[in-house]
């Protein structure tokens, strides 16, 4: 199994993941030693990830796991918003993702999804149902007594888009995906205070922010090379 994974991930890929692994079990170490359930998803976490930039749908069935797991964190400290976008959102999303990747696989391969565009119009109606989930989540966060409620609210808008774009196959869902960690580094370091437990959480989304950076270019990359491919094998006129 590792002689598959060396072949089938490039070595900046390994030594990613690898990065990502070691400095969330170091912050675990260090601040927390108890929850392992928070260790379990953030190393869940970084797995989907370096699988989502290859396109590959496995990426999606480990990111079904993380958001039951990330769902029960949120719930435990109150963050009522993470736990129902998470639970309620991302999680469905992730498995109509996962049905989207493996119906489109790049001529035939099951481990690289066809890369796909969205339209002009259709990205203005995904930032106008966006604007309507954003204002609608906000009063029912409210009406909970939701933690932090400007930036869990933030978290909704930013992760309807990133789930959205994941299921259209845009290489943009990782764009979105990573300013969906830098507004939940932002929440979980207000958590600090309270618990200095949560601080492997945060470091666990700093390294969700490295590997959504580089699933972008990945994906920039992948499309570029299919684009190519498939102008290669259209006949001139």
């Amino acid at each position: 199994m590792l002689n598959r994974a060396a072949r089938y991930f490039t070595k900046a890929e390994i030594a990613l993941w690898g990065a990502s692994a070691a400095a969330i079990i170091l912050s675990f170490l260090l601040y927390d030693r108890e929850n392992l359930l928070t260790l379990s998803a953030s190393l869940l976490g970084v797995t989907s990830l370096i699988f989502n930039a290859k396109g590959n749908p496995v990426g999606q069935l480990l990111m079904v796991v993380f958001s039951l797991l990330y769902g029960v964190i949120s719930w435990s400290f109150a963050y009522y918003g993470e736990m129902i976008t998470y639970l309620g959102m991302t999680m469905p999303m992730a498995a109509f993702a996962l049905v989207s990747w493996l119906r489109n696989p790049y001529n035939g391969r099951r481990a690289e999804v066809r890369v796909s565009d969205v339209s002009r119009r259709e990205q203005a109606l995904m930032w106008l149902a966006a604007a309507v989930i954003t204002f609608l989540f906000y009063w029912i966060l409210r009406h909970f007594g939701t933690a932090n409620l400007v930036p869990s609210t933030l978290s909704v808008t930013t992760s309807f888009v990133a789930v959205y774009l994941t299921y259209r196959r845009s290489p943009y869902f990782a764009l979105a995906y990573a300013a969906n960690d830098v507004v939940l580094i932002l929440l979980w370091t207000l958590a600090i205070p309270e618990d200095v437990r949560y601080l492997p959480v945060v470091v666990c989304f700093a390294a969700f922010l490295v590997n959504d950076l580089y699933g972008f270019m990945s994906w920039r990359r992948m499309k570029a090379r299919q684009r190519a491919a498939d102008a290669q094998n259209i006949p001139c006129a």
